[in-house]
């Protein structure tokens, strides 16, 4: 029996839930508000982090998305976008997909079938034209192959069963490029079918959309456009907020829980919400390939110094998380639960007796208090990577390893970790919404953002193993046996996950913060500014 992913019942419910409130909502005006941080480039494919991608996922449409009014990412919040369905063959191998026809380019160009073969041909890495960075390559390491039929089918053909692929095709990378603009000019002035037309990016000042007037989606935008400003002081743009100048915070990424309450002090209007959890971790990432990191004894001991408690007590204010490799719960849909976590190699809550084991892993190395291994700790000039990094480094002091700060601007700090050059870091790392494809890309043997080289073929098989896997139950306990074999390995030992939160105004209308995506909740197409 086929089975159909369509959900055309859940986008007819939404429809008509929806119908009733279209005449409340105004169009016009221009969304402002900040980005912490000035990125490399506008290409979401070449871009690792959500001050790039946010921004841009207005101005692509994929086949399908995450619908934008339920926090939670799923399968079962998956909407037709591009694609107005899809259907599984028989023993789940090909997802064919019929295209919405009339949809053209912001340059003009038509959508066909071949767009979508052509996207997807270049994260591949199959076409003559090369991205310059291929962030997401590893996270197809199941397709095959990409087919048309005419100009409006097309399917995806796996080497082997994935029922959660439609979870990566829906993330917010996976918006359609036209076939004939090559990537260099992407980086520079994307051009997509999204509400928003891409109009300018100037380095640390802005980045500007347009309302597209000719979006195939009757009467959306709302907005007539959208302004980010570059502010990479976290109080700077606070104060701006408080002042009127913005409408909303930039979307969980860098407001704090003291610069939430400082809002709302003195903001009191302003309507803040924070989420159970925006699925980023931060971790220790540990250059394998470097001396004297290449013994997994040091790796060890440093892992050993974690104190994970005072990082949520004393950077996340309490508002903050234990957990693993995958998003814990209630945000997350596949992480342990605490006294899972505390059971980790590593993770338990008796932070003495781990230091201690530490030294004794250190001293035979000839490691002491008056001889420490001295260390840099490289991370990203930005506060809610430095802070961390600061506290990192008085804990690791307690196994004799002796840090000093390195802190690097964004366009440099990504591919120096692809370099792998660095010895130790203080990293953040998205784990979700689904596992697929975060395991293969940062932990499988070759991973395109494996950034520390770690590779264990049996967790390899692991992760082969749960991506295969359709029955939920069976497949989060192999997850949480990869969680366990990446603790034993001390593959980046994962530190904390801090609460997100964001804070509008309250004529700002039609916003959804994500539970367990950073990036998935930008299309912004359904906001609108009641004044």
């Amino acid at each position: 029996m086929k089975r159909d992913c369509r959900f055309l019942a859940i986008a007819v419910l939404v429809l008509v839930l929806t119908a009733g409130a279209a005449d409340a909502q105004k169009r016009g005006g221009i969304l402002k508000t900040y980005d912490p941080d000035s990125p490399g480039g506008m290409s979401p494919q070449e871009e690792a982090t959500v001050f790039a991608r946010g921004p841009m996922m207005g101005v692509f449409n994929n086949l399908i998305m995450f619908d934008q009014h339920v926090p939670q990412n799923s399968l079962e919040s998956i909407v037709p976008d591009l694609a107005t369905d899809w259907q599984w063959n028989e023993n789940g191998t090909e997802l064919t997909f019929k295209l919405r026809q009339g949809v053209k380019f912001h340059n003009g160009a038509p959508f066909t079938a071949r767009d979508v073969k052509c996207t997807f041909d270049l994260r591949m890495d199959l076409l003559p034209q090369k991205l310059r960075v291929n962030p997401g390559k590893s996270a197809f390491y199941n397709l095959a192959e990409v087919t048309t039929n005419g100009d409006w089918q097309v399917t995806f053909r796996l080497k082997r069963p994935q029922p959660a692929f439609p979870m990566l095709l829906a993330g917010d990378t996976n918006g359609i490029y036209p076939c004939d603009v090559p990537p260099d000019q992407m980086r520079q002035h994307p051009i997509g079918t999204g509400p928003f037309k891409f109009v300018e990016f100037k380095p640390n000042q802005w980045i500007k959309v347009t309302r597209n007037p000719d979006y195939w989606k009757p009467g959306r935008p709302y907005l007539d456009g959208i302004e980010y400003t570059i502010i990479k002081d976290p109080s700077t743009a606070n104060l701006a907020f408080i002042a009127g100048q913005f409408d909303m915070t930039f979307p969980l990424a860098g407001l704090t829980i003291p610069l939430m309450k400082n809002i709302e002090s003195a903001a009191p209007q302003a309507i803040c919400e924070l989420n159970s959890g925006e699925g980023i971790n931060r971790h220790l990432l540990v250059n394998y390939h470097t001396p004297p990191f290449d013994n997994p004894q040091i790796r060890r001991a440093m892992a050993l110094s974690i104190d994970r408690k005072a990082f949520v007590d004393t950077i996340a204010q309490g508002e903050g998380q234990l957990g693993g490799v995958l998003q814990p719960p209630p945000g997350g849909l596949w992480g342990m639960p605490p006294e899972e976590v505390n059971k980790l190699p590593g993770y338990g809550p008796d932070v003495d007796k781990k230091r201690a084991g530490g030294r004794q892993i250190m001293q035979p190395l000839g490691y002491s208090a008056t001889n420490p291994l001295k260390i840099k700790v490289t991370t990203r000039n930005l506060p809610f990577f430095r802070d961390p990094a600061v506290m990192l480094i008085d804990q690791l002091r307690h196994v004799y390893v002796e840090g000093e700060l390195e802190v690097v601007d964004t366009p440099q700090y990504y591919p120096k970790l692809l370099r792998k050059d660095f010895t130790v870091a203080l990293n953040l790392q998205s784990s979700g919404p689904d596992p697929d494809p975060i395991l293969k890309t940062t932990y499988g043997c070759g991973g395109s953002v494996n950034r520390d080289g770690y590779c264990n073929p049996e967790v390899d098989e692991l992760i082969e193993k749960q991506s295969g896997e359709g029955d939920p139950a069976k497949r989060k306990e192999v997850l949480w046996h990869i969680e366990r074999k990446l603790a034993e390995d001390v593959a980046r030992p994962i530190l904390f996950y801090a609460k997100g939160a964001t804070c509008w105004q309250p004529y700002v209308k039609g916003f959804t913060q994500m539970a367990n995506s950073i990036l998935n909740g930008w299309r912004m197409e359904d906001v609108w500014l009641d004044r």
